[in-house]
């Protein structure tokens, strides 16, 4: 999961990484209270980079100034991702500029510390300078000043690279991230240093033991259209669920998961269990909760018509209020139903709009059973443990366990088969 530029500052903030007075905007009228003196720069949230070049960042004197600035990045699309949120943040007048980097290397199985003593925009400069050391043991501030003299840093600016890096490390540690960045790290000509701008990555299987992070997988605030100037209203393509169907076919295990990296880590964690997969639906990971559960109940649909699914495992990361609605979704889907002859049942769906489905006049559920495996990360799983009473539905809190049910009903299923 790849946090916004302002969700990050925020985890910065906590260690005690210095940043600016800033304040998120996802409505036009709230620049008239803001709380930042200007002169002020208005940057769009979104994900990709190169946000500069494509006039997504904006310096502003004045209110009038900044409000035609963010009407046009709201409508500004980069890489086809509009911004929801757009964060008005403080100038600051930098002297230096650095790139500092904690990344998780997966084939030395160890923490890498980066740094440029050339940072900024300027990508192809800032590789060409760019020095690494590898964390070979615990993190000492050893390691730190060690970087710091590679990239040719000298007197104080080492000892207060070293901080910033101490602290990044503490951050990514706590969280368990698999990146935590800063570019620029800008230092002022009285040697304070600031970061300018912010790039995390949390790991998606640690989601579960850091809840706090599902706040933000959505923007700040749900805005009704009503109450959204219409200069913001964009209409952005209806999103669907991506299949992806595995190489080798005689699996029986259908998995729906929301993002690539918690569908592939799902993924993984079966065939080190020994299971045989199908294929997988992976929901659009920066999806709000009406879109998520939409694409939710298109992926179980879509999955109950692939043939030889014996057992459907739903790994779904998301605040507690859509976790439920998750539930109810699959719980629509596994409740009996009775229907009379000629009759054309019309089922309310949670995607917000009905459906007519024609059933079948005499079912045969027994016939082609599906076992379910549903793992949300909730705090209090048993309610929802509960709606599920009598169903062939499973709910687990942990995904380890999870698998392991689902691979061990695969199991059982080929068995029968047999």
């Amino acid at each position: 999961m790849d946090l916004l530029e302002y969700q990050a500052k925020e985890l910065f903030h906590q260690v005690g990484i210095p940043v600016l007075p800033s304040q998120p905007i996802a409505k036009l009228s709230e620049l008239k209270h803001l709380h930042i003196p200007y002169p002020v720069v208005l940057k769009s949230q979104v994900h990709s980079g190169g946000r500069g070049r494509a006039g997504g960042i904006r310096f502003v004197q004045n209110t009038i100034d900044a409000v035609a600035a963010a009407q046009a990045i709201f409508s500004l699309p980069i890489l086809k991702e509009y911004p929801e949120v757009i964060l008005a943040e403080a100038r600051y007048d930098a002297q230096e500029e650095f790139f500092l980097s904690i990344v998780l290397d997966y084939q030395l199985q160890r923490p890498v510390l980066m740094g440029s003593a050339k940072g900024g925009i300027d990508v192809e400069t800032l590789l060409k300078h760019t020095q690494k050391v590898v964390l070979h043991q615990g993190f000492s501030p050893f390691y730190a000043r060690r970087l710091a003299t590679k990239m040719g840093l000298q007197g104080r600016l080492i000892h207060g690279v070293s901080i910033i890096l101490e602290k990044m490390y503490q951050l990514f540690i706590e969280k368990d991230l698999d990146l935590v960045e800063i570019n620029p790290l800008a230092v002022s000509s009285s040697g304070e240093f600031m970061a300018l701008d912010g790039k995390i990555t949390v790991n998606d299987m640690a989601l579960s033991r850091h809840l706090d992070l599902l706040s933000f997988l959505k923007p700040r605030v749900d805005q009704p259209s009503s109450q959204t100037p219409q200069a913001t209203i964009v209409t952005t393509p209806p999103q669907k669920p991506c299949w992806l169907p595995a190489r080798e076919k005689g699996g029986n295990i259908g998995l729906i998961g929301n993002g690539f990296g918690l569908t592939l880590s799902s993924w993984d964690l079966m065939l080190e269990q020994k299971g045989e997969i199908l294929g997988a639906f992976v929901i659009e990971e920066k999806s709000s909760s009406k879109s998520l559960i939409k694409q939710l109940g298109i992926a179980i649909e879509k999955m109950l018509t692939v043939p030889d699914i014996k057992v459907i495992f739903i790994n779904i990361v998301t605040k507690h209020q859509t976790s439920e609605l998750v539930a109810q979704a699959l719980l629509d889907y596994c409740q009996p139903l009775v229907v009379t002859s000629g009759s054309e049942e019309r089922l309310p769906r949670p995607t917000g709009s009905n459906s007519t489905r024609q059933r079948l006049i005499t079912p045969s559920p027994m016939e082609n059973p599906i076992e379910w495996v549903i793992r949300l990360p909730v705090d209090d799983l048993q309610p929802i443990e509960e709606s599920f009473s009598g169903l062939s539905v499973n709910c687990f809190k942990e995904m380890m366990e999870a698998v392991k049910k689902t691979v061990a009903l695969s199991s059982q299923a080929s068995k029968r088969k047999s």
